[in-house]
């Protein structure tokens, strides 16, 4: 696969939250409690994004970017959108943002990609489903069942358009007008969620939480972006040192190459479980607004 250090790391959380979901699941299935496939449904577009944010779908330009945005001045993908690309551009070459405040807003930029691809990917799966659904002559209890997840799933649909929607906005006032000193949070899978759950059926109380539980968020995301470039930093010292023939110095690097890397994994996957959780109470409380 050529994948980095880095992604690597981030593939064995990904896989790691994949394989416990999917024994949850065989639990639920062994109980009677999928009867309608749903919850097998949603395991298999995960595997599906899965797969193609690595390249392992057999497609050579389904890979997403790199965790490590910009490298030697140059972005390490493209964002296969004229919009985003523009956007991007105009942002470049403004003169309003530091070299740090650039790598953000790549991020930021490579998100609103992998949000735009999981949409298209659901997309996909819905009309799959309608279409099979629309070829069935008889009506019967099953198809009821089957129009409920069709429901939940543009549900869904609309869900993720909405994010991607305000997502874009932003994108596109940032790059026009730079980053706002005074913006509650910086990391653009806190800011979807916060502003989501503006949205959403809560309380002030509720709304209060939320926020104090997302700044936790953002904190344990930035330690695993400090792992992360520690990580990518031990990885190329690592190569380096291979070729100097100097055993002893190599196998400390290695100790210290294989604790960063179980670190990075284990932050890895803290993260994508957490925001599994919240993303899911945002998704209650906006589904209760339509009640």
């Amino acid at each position: 696969l050529h994948l980095s250090a880095v992604k690597l790391a981030e593939l064995h959380s990904d896989l790691k939250i994949q394989e416990k979901d999917e024994l949850s699941w065989k639990k639920l299935k062994a109980e009677g409690l999928d009867e309608d496939g749903e919850k097998e449904a949603k395991l298999r577009r995960n595997l599906n994004v899965i797969m193609a944010k690595y390249g392992m779908n057999g497609k050579k330009d389904s890979q997403l970017a790199d965790t490590n945005y910009i490298k030697d001045g140059t972005e390490s993908d493209t964002l296969d959108d004229p919009r985003l690309e523009k956007l991007w551009s105009k942002a470049k070459t403004s003169g309003k943002f530091s070299d740090e405040e650039l790598d953000k807003l790549w991020r930021e930029f490579k998100h609103h990609k992998e949000k735009i691809h999981e949409y298209n990917i659901l997309l996909e799966t819905v009309s799959r489903t309608e279409d099979i659904h629309k070829n069935v002559i008889n009506p019967s209890e099953e198809n009821l069942v089957k129009e409920e997840i069709l429901h939940n799933k543009h549900r869904e649909l609309k869900d993720k358009l909405r994010s991607i929607n305000q997502g874009f906005e932003r994108l596109r006032k940032v790059s026009h007008q730079g980053y706002d000193t005074t913006s509650e949070f910086e990391e653009p899978r806190v800011i979807d969620l916060w502003d989501m759950a503006k949205s959403a059926n809560f309380t002030e109380k509720e709304l209060e939480s939320f926020r104090e539980e997302l700044k936790h968020f953002e904190a344990k995301i930035e330690k695993h972006h400090h792992y992360q470039k520690q990580l990518e930093i031990s990885h190329q010292k690592l190569k380096h040192i291979e070729g100097t023939g100097d055993k002893d110095h190599l196998n400390r690097n290695k100790e210290k190459y294989a604790m960063l890397e179980e670190k990075t994994k284990e932050l890895g996957y803290k993260v994508k479980k957490h925001l599994q959780d919240l993303s899911s109470r945002i998704s209650q409380g906006l589904q209760h607004n339509e009640l």
